[in-house]
């Protein structure tokens, strides 16, 4: 059998192992060994000296580091009460609005997500904190908590945002400028987000009663509270970015500060302990994924399926916004048997290579490599939340007990509309997310 299909195998045999419900990290180191061993002619003594390497050339990246921190930064903005400030600053200034509340809600979410960089920890800790007030103003379930699982995948597009990061180590790209790119089509996301509930609203009145209107006093007591953590945010983003801190510092830097908060607003010990747990379960669990993905492309690489998969695309003349569609296509198939992570380590190693050799817009590699890690990860979010995996849905849905999951999977449409505008904005508008990196590039 040649390398390209062998390359073929182990791909067509991974996807198998993911169908028969075999953890990705696992499925992934074992095709990999399994065919690098084949392609190295079943060289035993080969294959052992490139387990040794993946492993020590993954762990003693000193950049994967920021990995850890940014977990740690998000556990103890969930422990430490931050989510509560901030869906208590969005109320009081739209709650009063017909659909107010749910709109807060989208809007807590992507303040949250500003500090945590977990789609599912945004999605679980903002639940638990709307969904109590949604319930109390009487709105439909289907708005609840489609407004709430949707507005959870801004975890990962405002920055910062575990999935850029890891794409930035893959891609060997500027983890800041990702961070930057992402800023512009993260508050159109959540604008959009905003302007689907308020069309719901209008199409639909009884599903969402106005709220009580906050006084200016109690407005201003909000923004006092939330100000720290918007401050965290502007520290992580501009250190990174005005190169005051590189990653890894102003991840840390964010991670001793939500700390701090965490404590001044009554974080308890046992809460303490909770966020360390599980920041060291979601750090083995990503460690655990890259390692196998790096087994993984270390085989697909030697086989050169990659490159010769990319040489074919080029030799085809197809248009290169037809080839990126179909790309695009393929995560959302994707996302129905895996999860966001997964996707961009599984996929970016093969389609990366065939989106730097097309031609978009006349862009350079730097600006179509960081356009092309948004739209990615735009598209790796709506698997989040279309069946039948939709891992948002299934958190929202068992907070919200009383919803019918089939209600939370209706309510979840008009915002998947909403996502498809918005990449086909990016599609057609690059500047969208290159205009920040170049203004201040």
């Amino acid at each position: 059998m040649t390398g390209i299909q062998i390359g073929a195998m182990i791909f067509a045999l991974l996807m198998v192992l993911l169908v028969l419900r075999v953890p990705i990290g696992i499925a992934m180191f074992f095709m990999g060994a399994s065919g690098y061993w084949a392609l190295s002619a079943f060289d035993t003594t080969r294959l052992l000296a490139a387990l040794k390497m993946v492993a020590y050339a993954r762990l003693s990246n000193y950049d994967i580091a920021v990995i850890p921190l940014f977990l740690l930064m998000g556990q103890f903005a969930t422990h430490g009460g931050l989510s509560a400030a901030l869906f208590r600053f969005v109320t009081a200034f739209l709650g009063h609005l017909r659909g107010g509340v749910a709109m807060a809600a989208v809007g807590a979410c992507a303040g949250f997500g500003a500090i945590c960089g977990s789609s599912l920890a945004t999605a679980a800790t903002m639940g638990q904190v709307a969904l109590p007030e949604l319930r109390r103003f009487g709105y439909a379930g289907s708005l609840s908590t489609g407004a709430l699982a949707a507005g959870g995948t801004l975890g990962i597009l405002i920055p910062p945002s575990v999935p850029l990061v890891i794409y930035a180590i893959l891609t060997q790209e500027s983890i800041g400028k990702l961070f930057m790119a992402a800023v512009l089509p993260g508050i159109i996301a959540m604008l959009g987000y905003m302007l689907v509930v308020r069309i719901f609203v209008i199409l639909r009145p009884a599903s969402a009663p106005a709220g009580e209107v906050a006084s200016w006093s109690e407005r201003l007591r909000a923004l006092a509270q939330v100000l720290p953590v918007l401050g965290v945010f502007f520290v992580v983003i501009v250190g990174i970015y005005g190169g005051w801190a590189n990653p890894t510092e102003a991840a840390a830097i964010g991670a001793a500060a939500c700390g701090i908060l965490g404590v001044l607003r009554g974080m308890r010990w046992s809460a303490f302990q909770a966020s360390l747990v599980g920041t060291a379960q979601g750090t083995a669990m990503i460690y655990l994924v890259l390692m196998g993905a790096d087994m993984l492309n270390t085989a697909l690489a030697l086989s050169q399926m990659p490159v010769e998969l990319a040489a074919w695309v080029q030799a085809s003349h197809l248009s290169p916004m037809l080839v990126l569609i179909a790309i695009l296509g393929i995560y959302i198939v994707l996302g129905c048997v895996m999860d966001s992570l997964a996707m961009i380590l599984l996929t970016i190693p093969i389609f990366y290579p065939i989106v730097m050799g097309l031609d978009f817009y006349g862009m350079n590699a730097t600006d179509k490599s960081v356009w092309f890690g948004i739209l990615a990860l735009m598209v790796v979010e709506i698997g989040l939340v279309h069946p039948p995996v939709g891992m948002n849905v299934y958190i929202i849905n068992r907070l919200a007990r009383d919803v019918p999951l089939s209600e939370t999977f209706k309510g979840v449409i008009p915002f998947l509309a909403s996502d498809f505008v918005r990449i086909a904005l990016l599609l057609a508008f690059p500047s969208i997310a290159l205009v920040l990196v170049r203004t201040f590039g």
